[in-house]
C-alpha cells in the first residue's frame, strides 16, 4: 500500500477514542510500513487531552518487530471501524457493444474527483465585525434561542497550541443582536475581548442556559463540515457542487472552511445517523473532512473576529439546497441507475420475446404472484403443491406448470413438519417423486429477518441455482414497517422486484384476509394491510371459502361411500361390474349391500374402516372458489376447489358451480336456510340413518337400537323414532331382554 493511502486512512482514526494498545499499534504499524515517527506525532496531535510532545519518537525507538509484527492491515481495520469504506472497483470485463464505459459507479458519488476546479474564496473589502457576526447569528438562531460562545483560551506550553474555555451559553441570540446592533463595530463590547493571534468560538445549535455539552443542545439543528488538509477553493468548489443545505460558510482565518449544514433531526439519535450520511457523501466525493466535528455541541469557528493577522469571516449564507429533505431526495436521485426512455419506433419491428410461462395462462417467469386468503384454506400446502408441480412439470389446480429448480423459503414450521408435509403432498397427489432434486427448502423458522435484509442474503444463496421460482411461506413473518402503509408496503414489495431482477426468477408468496366476512368484497380489496399488497404482483389468486349446505355435504359422503366401495369390488370381485348397474355404482346404499354379499368376513371388515374415514374426511372437507386478477393473461372464470387434507382438488363435477361464497347470502336468506322445509329434512335423516344400518351391517352380527344410536350420534330414543320413520327397518325383541334392527323384507304384490 502506498504511503499516500495509509496517511489518508490515519484521517479516518480518532486517536481521542483509542485505547493506549490500540495507540501503539498504530504506531508500531506505521513504522513496519515505512513511516517515520513523525508522522505518528502529527496524527497523535489530535488527541489534545493525552498528546505529550516527543512522546512519540521515545515510544518509536522501542519498535524493534516481532515474530507477528502489527502491519498495514490493522490501520486498514481500524479506519473501517471508524467509518472509512474502501472504493469499490469492478471486476473487468469484455466490453458489449451496448455497454456504457464508466458505469457501475458508487450511487452517492456526483463529482469527478480528478476534474473539480478550485473556486476562490475572497476577504471581504469592507470590514464590518458586528455586522459579520449579527449576519451569522439570525441566519442560525431564533431570538430567544440561548447560543453557545468562547473568546477566552488558555495556553498548553507542553504542545504549543492554545485552547478554548468552556465559555458562555446565558445569552439569547435576540439579546446579542441587539447589542451588536449598537456597538459601533466594537463586537468587544458585547461579547468579551478575545486574544487576536487565538480568534473567538461559537457553537451552532441552541443550547438550554445551563451548559455547552450535548446533553445542552435543544435543537440538532446544523452539523459542522470541516476539512483542514486540502486547499481552501476546493474546499469551496466541492461545498457547491454537492448543492449541502449550508446555512453559513465562514472561512476560519487559516486553512479551512466551516460549514454550518442543516441536517433538521428530531433528536440526537437520527442527528447521529444524518451527520454519518452527511460525512460519507462529502468523504466519497473528495472532501476530506475532519471527524472530530460529529458532536451537535462542537464549536466552530466565530465570523468577525481577527486571528493572527487573518479575518474569520462569512464566506456566504443559505446557498446549496434548502432543506435537508431536499438535499437528501437530490443525493439518492442524482446518480440513479435507471434506464433512459427509448422510443417505441426503433423496436416496433423487433420486440423482445415474452418471458416464458411458468403456470400456463396465469403467471410468467420472472413475474410475482401472491396466494391470498383466510385461515384454514391451505394456502401453505397450495403453495407446496405448486412446488412439487413445478418440480415434477405437471398440472397445479386447473394449469400446466413449466418444470424446473424451486426454492421454498419456510419461515413458519419446524423442520420435521415442513420435510413431512412435501412427502405427504406427494403421497396424496399419487406422484412419484422423480425429481425432488428440483425442491430446496431453506429452513428459518426462529431466524427470519425483515424482508429488506432477508432479499440479499437469499439472492447470494440463490444465484448460481437456476430457479425459475423462490417461493416464500408466510411473508408476513418478514414484512418490514407498518403492514397498513402504504408507502411502507411500497417499500417492501419493492423487495420482490429485486429478486426477481437479480436472480431472473418468479417470486411466489402468500397472505392473509383481513378480518370478517369477505364474500362481498372484489377479491383485490380482501388482502388485509394496505392495498399496496394487491396491486403489486403480477398474479393475485384469491380464495374464498364457500358455504357448504347439507345437501352437498350428504352428496360428497355418498360419493366417498361409493368410491370406497368400488375399489373394493376392483380388488377382490371378479366381474363385479357386470353385476352392479350405473345406478348402483352412484348409491352407497346399493354399494354397501352389493359389498356385504360378495365380501367375505375380513375384506367386510377393512370396508367399514375404510368406509368410516371416508365419511370422516368427507364430512372434514371445505369448499373454497379462486378467483384470479392477472396482469399478462386474460382473467380465467373463477376455479371451484375442494381441499381434501392434505390437497387441494378441482371440482370437476360442478357440485360447487351455485354454492354462494361465506357472507355473500344476505342475512335473512341465511337464516330462512337454516329453517329447513320438514320433507328435506326427513329425506335427509333417511339418509343417515341407511348409511348407519349398511355400515354396522358389514359387521355379520346383530344390530341393537343401541348400536345404531351410536353409530349416527344420537340418543337413543331418536334411534326409535328414526327407525320408525325410515319404512324400511324394523325391531324386535330376542327373549324379551334387547332389541334388534332387522330389515323388512317386502312382500311382492299378488
Amino acid at each position: 500500500m502506498e504511503k499516500t493511502d495509509i496517511i489518508d486512512l490515519i484521517r479516518y482514526i480518532d486517536p481521542s477514542m483509542l485505547m493506549y494498545q490500540e495507540w501503539v499499534n498504530v504506531g508500531m504499524a506505521l513504522k513496519h510500513e515505512g513511516y517515520t515517527a513523525s508522522d505518528w506525532d502529527e496524527w497523535s496531535r489530535r488527541d489534545t487531552k493525552r498528546y505529550h510532545a516527543a512522546e512519540c519518537f521515545k515510544k518509536w525507538d522501542t519498535f524493534n518487530g516481532t515474530g507477528t509484527p502489527v502491519t498495514a492491515g490493522t490501520i486498514v481495520q481500524m479506519a473501517k471501524d471508524h467509518g472509512w469504506e474502501p472504493e469499490q472497483r469492478e471486476v473487468g470485463h469484455e466490453l458489449d457493444w451496448n455497454d456504457v464505459i464508466g458505469a457501475g459507479k458508487d450511487d452517492l458519488v456526483i463529482i469527478n474527483k480528478n476534474w473539480i476546479e478550485g473556486k476562490e474564496v475572497a476577504s471581504p473589502d469592507a470590514w464590518d465585525p458586528a455586522q459579520q457576526l449579527s449576519k451569522y447569528l439570525t441566519v442560525l438562531f431564533q431570538s430567544t434561542e440561548n447560543v453557545g460562545y468562547v473568546t477566552d483560551s488558555w495556553f498548553d506550553a507542553e504542545k504549543a497550541k492554545h485552547f478554548p474555555t468552556k465559555g458562555n451559553w446565558d445569552r439569547t441570540a435576540g439579546e446579542l443582536i441587539q447589542q451588536l446592533g449598537k456597538c459601533k463595530g466594537d463586537i468587544g463590547k458585547v461579547i468579551g475581548d478575545y486574544k487576536a493571534e487565538v480568534g473567538a468560538w461559537i457553537r451552532f445549535n441552541p443550547l438550554d442556559g445551563k451548559g455547552a455539552k450535548n446533553d445542552n443542545v435543544t435543537e440538532f439543528r446544523y452539523a459542522l463540515v470541516e476539512s483542514d488538509t486540502m486547499e481552501i477553493d476546493k474546499q469551496n468548489a466541492i461545498i457547491r457542487e454537492l448543492e449541502l443545505p449550508v446555512a453559513c460558510l465562514v472561512h476560519s482565518g487559516k486553512k479551512s472552511l466551516h460549514a454550518i449544514v442543516r441536517v433538521d433531526a428530531a433528536n440526537y439519535e437520527e442527528y447521529r445517523k444524518r451527520v454519518d450520511y452527511l460525512y460519507n457523501v462529502c468523504q466519497k466525493n473528495g472532501l476530506k473532512i475532519d471527524s472530530q466535528n460529529r458532536n451537535p455541541s462542537r464549536l466552530s469557528r466565530m465570523p468577525g473576529v481577527m486571528r493572527n493577522g487573518q479575518k474569520q469571516f462569512l464566506v456566504d449564507t443559505n446557498i446549496g439546497k434548502e432543506s435537508w429533505a431536499e438535499w437528501h431526495e437530490w443525493i439518492e436521485g442524482i446518480n440513479d441507475d435507471l434506464p433512459e426512455p427509448e422510443s417505441l419506433d426503433g423496436i416496433w419491428d423487433n420486440l423482445p420475446e415474452l418471458s416464458p410461462p411458468l403456470i400456463n395462462n396465469v403467471l410468467r417467469q420472472g413475474h410475482k404472484m401472491m396466494i391470498a386468503g383466510p385461515s384454514k384454506a391451505g394456502k401453505s400446502f397450495a403453495l407446496i403443491e405448486l412446488c412439487c408441480a413445478i418440480a415434477e412439470g405437471k398440472r397445479w389446480l386447473n394449469w400446466d406448470c413449466a418444470q424446473g429448480k424451486i426454492m421454498y423459503v419456510n419461515l413458519e414450521l419446524d423442520r420435521a413438519s415442513c420435510l413431512h408435509r412435501f412427502k405427504d403432498v406427494y403421497t396424496a397427489l399419487g406422484w412419484a417423486p422423480k425429481n425432488v432434486s428440483n425442491i430446496d427448502i431453506w429452513n428459518l423458522r426462529g431466524k427470519s429477518v425483515p424482508m429488506d435484509k432477508l432479499a440479499p442474503k437469499l439472492i447470494r444463496r440463490a444465484q448460481k441455482k437456476n430457479y425459475i421460482a423462490v417461493v416464500i411461506d408466510p411473508i408476513y413473518k418478514v414484512i418490514t414497517g407498518d403492514e397498513n402503509s402504504a408507502d411502507q408496503m411500497a417499500h417492501f414489495c419493492n423487495q420482490f422486484d429485486r429478486i426477481c431482477t437479480d436472480l431472473g426468477t418468479a417470486v411466489i408468496y402468500c397472505h392473509h384476509h383481513s378480518k370478517g366476512a369477505q364474500g362481498g368484497k372484489k377479491s383485490m380489496d380482501r388482502s388485509s394491510g394496505s392495498g399496496v399488497f394487491a396491486r403489486d404482483p403480477d398474479v393475485l389468486l384469491d380464495l374464498i371459502e364457500l358455504e357448504l349446505t347439507d345437501a352437498i355435504l350428504k352428496q360428497e359422503t355418498n360419493k366417498a361411500i361409493c368410491k370406497v366401495c368400488v375399489d373394493f369390488c376392483k380388488t377382490y370381485v371378479r366381474d363385479w361390474d357386470s353385476e352392479v348397474s350405473q345406478d348402483d355404482v352412484l348409491s352407497s346404499k346399493a354399494m354397501l349391500d352389493y359389498c356385504q354379499k360378495v365380501l367375505d368376513t375380513a375384506q367386510q371388515g377393512k370396508l367399514k374402516f375404510a368406509v368410516s374415514e371416508a365419511i370422516s374426511n368427507a364430512s372434514s372437507r371445505s369448499a373454497w372458489r379462486v378467483e384470479g386478477a392477472l396482469r399478462e393473461f386474460p382473467t380465467f372464470p373463477p376455479l371451484n376447489l375442494w381441499f381434501d387434507y392434505p390437497t387441494h382438488r378441482v371440482d370437476d363435477v360442478g357440485s360447487l358451480k351455485d354454492v354462494e361464497p361465506d357472507g355473500e347470502k344476505p342475512p335473512w336468506q341465511r337464516a330462512m336456510e337454516k329453517r329447513k322445509d320438514p320433507a328435506i329434512k326427513r329425506v335427509e335423516q333417511h339418509n343417515e340413518t341407511e348409511i348407519a344400518f349398511a355400515s354396522l351391517e358389514l359387521d355379520g352380527k346383530q344390530i341393537t337400537v343401541e348400536d345404531l344410536a351410536n353409530e349416527m350420534g344420537v340418543a337413543k330414543r331418536t334411534a326409535w323414532r328414526r327407525i320408525k320413520d325410515h319404512g324400511g327397518l324394523s325391531v324386535e325383541k330376542v327373549e324379551g331382554k334387547e332389541s334388534y334392527v332387522t330389515r323388512i323384507i317386502p312382500v311382492p304384490n299378488t
